[in-house]
């Protein structure tokens, strides 16, 4: 039996062993929503295997955005994975659908330095922002901290992609390893 939330990535998975993936933490807050506590991957292919386990702690524990995750927030978790694919450069910046891709941009600043960021597709849909709004968050994420103007708007470099997002909270993920006898009972 495999655990709930992932039947997704796993028949993906049957058809791909690499895959650019992304592993996030989301914290409940007890009121309905919930907080990003870590976000991690990598946009080139790597094992499934490898890639789940190395961004799993990576995400969890040295997301320079935050701090590391405490024992104390586990049963507040919730993990999901994204596999991305159809990696294709887009004609103009403003050349993706929000909800539907992530994209990467590719952008020089005054200076000539390169900076570069990603967001996952459904980060746009789930802040509620409309395309340039993302865009020029997108911009302030790789670090350039000018005026955004249509012209710097204009040289991006867009990457979109897709994914395939699965999850599962702590608590079905405990009530799965029990039900398989995988769980030991000093861990709570």
């Amino acid at each position: 039996m495999i655990a709930p939330g992932f039947p997704r990535i796993l028949h993906l998975a049957r058809y791909c062993n690499f895959s650019p993936l992304f592993v996030t933490w989301d914290k409940a807050d007890g009121r309905g929503n919930s907080k990003l506590r870590g976000c991690i991957g990598k946009l080139s292919p790597i094992t499934l295997h490898d890639g789940i386990r190395k961004y799993a702690a990576v995400s969890a524990f040295e997301d320079h955005r935050f701090s590391p995750i405490s024992s104390e927030e586990v049963p507040w978790l919730e993990c999901s994975v994204t596999l991305l694919f159809d990696f294709e450069e887009a004609p103009t910046y403003l050349d993706w659908q929000v909800g539907k891709h992530g994209m990467i941009i590719d952008f020089a600043d005054e200076a000539g330095a390169a900076l570069s960021a990603t967001y996952l597709p459904y980060v746009c849909s789930e802040q509620g922002w409309e395309k340039q709004e993302c865009i020029d968050s997108l911009i302030r994420k790789a670090g350039y901290r000018g005026a955004i103007s249509q012209r710097l708007r204009n040289s991006i470099r867009l990457t979109r992609y897709q994914g395939c997002k699965a999850s599962v909270d702590f608590g079905t993920y405990r009530q799965h390893r029990v039900s398989e006898r995988l769980w030991q009972a000093a861990w709570g």
